[in-house]
């Protein structure tokens, strides 16, 4: 197959391999009653194993990316794909909730970041042209997951018990994954060409990786991704708590997640088309800023309808513009370090993640309202607004230039 149609089978099969990693993994909220009722573990030590994966993908996620610069991304999923069902084999016969934690936090979470960062890195490189879009696409696969692996969990569950169903779990994303995983291949030589997003020409530059993860604008670009996901974070996990708080009904309250999931997909695609049109930076911008004013506006929803209207816009923008960092990326780092850029960027935004549920536990415990979570997490939007702003690309070198400067003693 032509490399200009073989790319959008790495699409496709990124986009299954992200939404049956990420769903296997956020499936835990689904077990989380029935496990506590089994085994008589407290819901918080439960939950507690979702941010040792939150920091277990953080501290993964660059090693994982730099593996698969060197070996490539077949050999790096499959092995995520196989650590990932076993992990999950594994954790439903936990015998101690330490021992979960520990299987389910640390290796289902390090297995999740070999599926997410490798299977973005593929992608850039495959495209030069309609990059924004493609990765907008594998991420609409990614947020999939809650509609398709946490309600199989849940149906899963009327049957039988947690152990069994989230074996199951384990065995399904085996027979998915692996086979998937083999589509994954190195991106020829030369990416397709034709008019697109700009891209560094910098494959023979001499910049080393380990240059480019000091270099300023890979700082910037983590420093924005980690304030992005921490201003989204707290809201995502502790809104239908605040909605029950605000006197919804508990079955309606849960519906503004799948309303923020929903509106996500059409933000992935849409944000994808502006980045092309635009550039990456400017609909990254405006998508922070969006993300920003709209986790404020839950501080002020009170109705059902207000909540879904705020979820719409918070949903739209949060999701949108997580492709937009793998973008500006590729624009501006070579291809043969992909790998390790998106991992590296891919750790702060884990540990953004890990920051807002616990933030948000915590201002409710000292307070007794979620006021200070929205207030503080549009702080930290306008963090990210204000960081992506100071974004500066390398200085464009011509490769005359480069081969020049190479040979000069």
């Amino acid at each position: 197959m032509e490399p200009q149609s073989y790319r959008w089978v790495i699409v496709a099969a990124g986009g299954l391999l992200g939404c049956v990693a990420i769903g296997a993994m956020f499936s835990l909220p689904v077990f989380l009653v029935p496990m506590s009722a089994a085994t008589g573990w407290s819901r918080t030590g439960i939950s507690a194993a979702m941010t040792i994966g939150f920091l277990a993908m953080a501290s993964s996620s660059l090693g994982w990316g730099m593996l698969v610069d060197r070996f490539g991304p077949r050999v790096v999923v499959s092995i995520g794909s196989l650590l990932l069902g076993l992990s999950l084999a594994l954790a439903s016969r936990s015998t101690s909730l330490i021992m979960f934690q520990a299987v389910y936090g640390v290796l289902v979470g390090a297995a999740a970041a070999a599926i997410v960062a490798p299977t973005v890195a593929t992608v850039t490189r495959w495209f030069d042209t309609h990059r924004s879009l493609a990765l907008s696409l594998v991420s609409a696969g990614f947020g999939m997951a809650p509609m398709t692996m946490a309600p199989l969990a849940g149906w899963l569950i009327r049957f039988m018990d947690w152990r069994a169903a989230q074996l199951t779990i384990g065995v399904v994303a085996l027979a998915l994954m692996v086979p998937t995983a083999t589509l994954l291949m190195r991106s020829p030589p030369k990416a397709s060409p034709g008019r697109g997003g700009r891209s560094i020409d910098a494959e023979d530059s001499g910049l080393t990786t380990a240059a480019a993860l000091r270099s300023a604008p890979f700082l910037t670009l983590a420093l924005t991704n980690f304030f992005c996901c921490a201003t989204h974070s707290g809201p995502i996990f502790h809104t239908v708590s605040y909605a029950i708080a605000c006197g919804i009904p508990p079955l309606a309250a849960v519906t503004i997640y799948s309303v923020e999931g929903f509106a996500g997909l059409f933000g992935r695609v849409a944000f994808g088309l502006s980045g092309d049109r635009f550039g990456a930076k400017p609909a990254l911008v405006a998508g922070l800023l969006t993300q920003a004013f709209g986790v404020l506006a839950y501080f002020y929803a009170r109705d059902l309808s207000e909540f879904f209207a705020v979820a719409t816009v918070v949903g739209f923008a949060y999701a949108g513009v997580m492709p937009l960092y793998a973008a500006l990326a590729r624009e501006n780092f070579p291809k043969r370090m992909m790998g390790a850029i998106i991992g590296g960027t891919s750790t702060a935004s884990s540990l953004g993640m890990a920051l807002g549920p616990m933030a948000g536990g915590w201002i409710y415990d000292t307070y007794a309202a979620y006021g200070w979570l929205y207030i503080g997490s549009f702080g930290m939007g306008l963090g990210a607004v204000a960081i992506a702003t100071l974004f500066r690309p390398f200085p464009k070198v011509e490769p005359q230039a480069a081969a020049l400067a190479a040979v000069r003693p």
